[in-house]
């Protein structure tokens, strides 16, 4: 089944992307949801339209990521957290907590678009990556730190 997204979805695709996905998927989740619709022919069209039109809207905003991602550039962040002698720390480390500590140091970044390379949930040095456009993204290092 061929749908057009309508939001972004983890795993499958972005805004406006033409997906295959299975049946089952698309009938019962994709579309009661209403994150995609039927690539039928004319709803291939009109989206072909609407993209030419868009096009320098998103060329501004791929800019806008792209500018973003080299400021941030070799930045590392780091995270205070409580932790134990071994060097657990007391939960885990959040992408609330990396994109306050972003925000701190004058970068704003949406906390969804951030996402950890394997769990945080002891001291040391890890990467998370900053999904700012379709075709941008930024990998940055950050160290937990014992509170």
């Amino acid at each position: 089944m061929e749908l057009i997204l309508k939001e972004d979805i983890s795993g499958l695709g972005y805004k406006n992307d033409i997906v295959k996905v299975k049946d089952g998927y698309g009938r019962n989740y994709l579309i009661p949801q209403g994150l995609a619709s039927l690539a039928s022919e004319s709803a291939k069209k009109v989206l072909a339209e609407n993209m030419k039109q868009a096009a320098h809207k998103a060329e501004k905003i791929k800019k806008t990521a792209q500018a973003l991602a080299d400021g941030i550039g070799d930045l590392v962040i780091e995270i205070k957290a409580k932790a134990g002698e071994s060097g657990k720390i007391f939960g885990a480390v959040t992408t609330i907590q990396f994109a306050e500590a972003l925000k701190e140091k004058g970068f704003e970044v949406e906390r969804r678009k951030i996402t950890f390379k394997g769990e945080v949930k002891m001291l040391g040095e890890y990467t998370a990556v900053l999904d700012l456009h379709k075709e941008v993204k930024k990998e940055v290092a950050f160290k937990v730190i014992a509170d």
